[in-house]
């Protein structure tokens, strides 16, 4: 029998919410790319997004609370989906950091070549999806032409300042190839592999950046419908278990931060916003943006919600959205 030690159970304590500083907004699942290890399940084909009304209480919320530091928006490809320009305006309006996280491709889809110019001019910071700098990898992964594409939008990038400027941020993500046997890995040294990046990107591409941020493959979306398939799952999330490192907890990113769907409902991270398990108040209660707005706090949240897909963010050296935990 299959059997996994419930996540809680590891902690010494309750993993208790601190104040939210990072507001990450899911903009919806409609994608120009379908990639094999999409944890959201994006795709062209997908056509939830941001609804306008939902999208006014965030730009209300970003308006009303000075704590919150930075805004994360991601998707599916967020530029595709509703609010994208209107919420970037909105934070950038009110000195709030912004990060997208972007699969490069996008910028040379019809009605999206303006995006470069738009993110450097709001000095938005970009997470790009690079999860290997050899081009086989990458079109395994994500399909066949997304290297290729991608290296030329980092050069496009580049030449608007993008890894050379202070203001404008570029980081790229690492995450290892899909499992095909029990040989699991986690990603490797974050430092060494990023100076490895640079190396070649530069020596081949003149491709410059800032940091490269490695996460591990997290069991969950078309990963996890993947180890499904081999009959890796159990085995993958026993391999995530046996690596837990209760030293990486106090740096998990659902700490300080809420994460936020298309419809406004709130969870404690992505993975459980992808898995429908909510962040809930002290009293049990299931939040959104609007109850956040009438009780007029984004401190609702006492405690995170776990699961066992959680041994992905804590093994090793951990893994967030930005990159390892621990160096």
């Amino acid at each position: 029998m299959n059997t996994i030690t419930p996540f809680e159970k590891q902690l010494t304590t309750p993993l208790t919410k601190q104040s939210v500083e990072v507001l990450q907004i899911n903009l919806g699942k409609i994608c120009n790319l379908a990639c094999s290890h999409c944890h959201v399940e994006a795709s062209p084909k997908r056509t939830e997004e941001l609804s306008p009304e939902v999208c006014e209480q965030l730009i209300t919320l970003i308006r009303r609370f000075p704590e919150i530091k930075t805004i994360d928006l991601t998707g599916g490809a967020p530029e595709m989906n509703y609010g994208f320009h209107k919420l970037i305006t909105a934070a950038r309006e009110v000195n709030k950091e912004v990060i997208v996280r972007s699969n490069l491709t996008i910028y040379f889809g019809e009605g999206f070549g303006h995006l470069p110019d738009f993110l450097a001019e709001n000095k938005v910071r970009i997470v790009a999806s690079l999860p290997c700098y050899l081009a086989d990898n990458v079109d395994k992964m994500r399909g066949n032409g997304v290297f290729n594409q991608s290296i030329k939008a980092l050069q496009w990038l580049n030449n608007l300042g993008y890894g050379k400027d202070d203001q404008l941020i570029l980081d790229l993500v690492y995450n290892p190839q899909l499992p095909s046997n029990e040989s699991f890995s986690l990603p490797p040294a974050q430092e060494s592999l990023e100076l490895d990046y640079k190396r070649f990107l530069y020596q081949q591409f003149h491709v410059v950046f800032n940091h490269l941020l490695t996460i591990t493959n997290i069991p969950v979306g078309r990963t996890k419908l993947y180890l499904e398939r081999k009959n890796l799952y159990f085995s993958y999330l026993q391999f995530l278990e046996n690596n837990f490192n209760l030293s990486t907890v106090d740096n998990l990113m659902c700490r300080q931060q809420i994460s936020i769907d298309y419809l406004g409902n709130i969870y404690d991270c992505d993975f459980n916003q992808m898995m429908n398990i909510p962040g809930k108040s002290k009293d049990g209660e299931f939040l959104t943006v609007a109850k956040l707005l009438d009780y007029g706090t984004l401190n609702m949240i006492n405690e995170v919600q776990t699961a066992e897909y959680c041994y992905g963010c804590t093994a090793g050296c951990g893994s967030s959205c930005g990159g390892a935990l621990l160096g």
